[in-house]
């Protein structure tokens, strides 16, 4: 049968689209599926704000009836507005090792991202830095972790084949978790919140954070957006309140370390217990039982990953990053964590390199944004 390119149309169609990775990666031992349930609300515009202010595209590739590819085409007019660019992204292109119809799938998405005008792609890349982007292209034999992209090594060279060339590039570290912090560093917490009016507020339980959580968000929207962070746009309420249901229930609030003057957040960490071996013995399904088998995993890891910071722009550099890291040091020695991963952080930030590795970290994933001219 021939290879067609299909819009979806319908929730046959979605579903799918949201099915189709866990067949192609049924052998992939350090794929992890998504959560479906936040697939399907992610996907649906009515649940989904964020499709207000962005044009989207999603395609099957089928043979027959059978779907043997899928990809999705966007274009953030918020981001592009205020950068004045005139780009679009594609994202969550997943395919069986076939070249043409990776071909297929780029080809059909930059066709229809010039009728919108643009005159650039870049990808994989979703509607925001708070979704997975970049492809892995080092550190292929670890298990991915929640929110971040696992793909064949096939599928990196395929993308450069169609003409894409590196946009920029996203870095992973472990740090171990030290058995004893360093009395350098103990010291150095101890002047740190001597200085001015500061207060680090800790939680024993998700009521006493929840007042806390929409601050948190606050000061991220407000920090990535000053600094111009790739690929961000500034969050509205809704968005904000998307967020906060995503991460809520998964919140471990030993792992939530606020910085406050007074009632204001000046600065933040999240962690998250690494649950991804719990979410593939559940198969990304939350019911009837997912769930205990997710739970169990983040209560058995060794793994804490570091998923959300940020640090109002004039409380930089006096210290806070240190004192959120021994913070969060200690609370993962007394769970029995060993390791912590810190997410992407941005190739060219060197000073936040040069903390991970004053630390002890290893660089161990490394991922990349392609971009091509149209």
């Amino acid at each position: 049968m021939g290879l067609e390119i299909r819009p979806v149309k319908n929730r046959s169609d979605l579903k799918k689209f949201i099915t189709l990775p866990e067949r192609i990666h049924v052998n992939h031992s350090t794929w992890v599926p998504p959560l479906y349930l936040h697939e399907w609300q992610y996907f649906d515009p009515r649940k989904n704000s964020t499709f207000d202010y962005c044009d989207t595209l999603l395609l099957l590739a089928c043979e027959g009836n059978e779907a043997v590819g899928r990809i999705m085409g966007i274009v953030n007019h918020r981001y592009n507005e205020l950068r004045n660019e005139r780009t679009a992204r594609f994202g969550y292109l997943e395919t069986y090792e076939r070249p043409q119809i990776v071909h297929s799938l780029l080809a059909c998405v930059e066709d229809w991202a010039r009728q919108q005008g643009m005159n650039r792609i870049v990808g994989p890349y979703g509607f925001s830095d708070q979704d997975p982007e970049g492809f892995l292209v080092e550190g292929f034999e670890h298990r991915a972790t929640i929110g971040t992209n696992c793909n064949f090594e096939w599928m990196v060279k395929f993308v450069e084949s169609e003409g894409y060339a590196k946009e920029l590039d996203y870095v992973t570290y472990r740090i171990d978790v030290p058995k004893e912090i360093p009395p350098k560093l103990l010291r150095f917490y101890d002047r740190t919140l001597e200085r001015g009016d500061l207060r680090l507020v800790e939680f024993q339980n998700k009521r006493s954070a929840r007042p806390w959580a929409r601050r948190v968000f606050d000061l991220m929207n407000e920090c990535y957006s000053q600094a111009g962070i790739y690929g961000y746009a500034p969050l509205d309420d809704k968005e904000m309140d998307s967020l906060l249901k995503r991460y809520m229930p998964l919140l471990d609030p030993r792992f939530l370390k606020v910085v406050a003057k007074g009632e204001t957040v000046v600065a933040f960490i999240i962690g998250i217990p690494d649950g991804t071996s719990g979410i593939q013995r559940a198969g990304g399904r939350l019911l009837p039982f997912g769930f205990l088998k997710i739970l169990r995993a983040m209560k058995e890891t060794k793994q804490l990953d570091v998923v959300l910071g940020a640090i109002k722009g004039q409380y930089r550099r006096v210290g806070l990053d240190t004192l959120l890291y021994v913070r969060i040091a200690v609370s993962a020695k007394d769970a029995g964590i060993s390791v912590v991963d810190t997410h992407h952080v941005m190739e060219t930030n060197r000073k936040m390199r040069m903390e991970y590795e004053r630390l002890g970290g290893e660089l161990y994933k490394r991922f990349r944004v392609y971009q091509k001219s149209l």
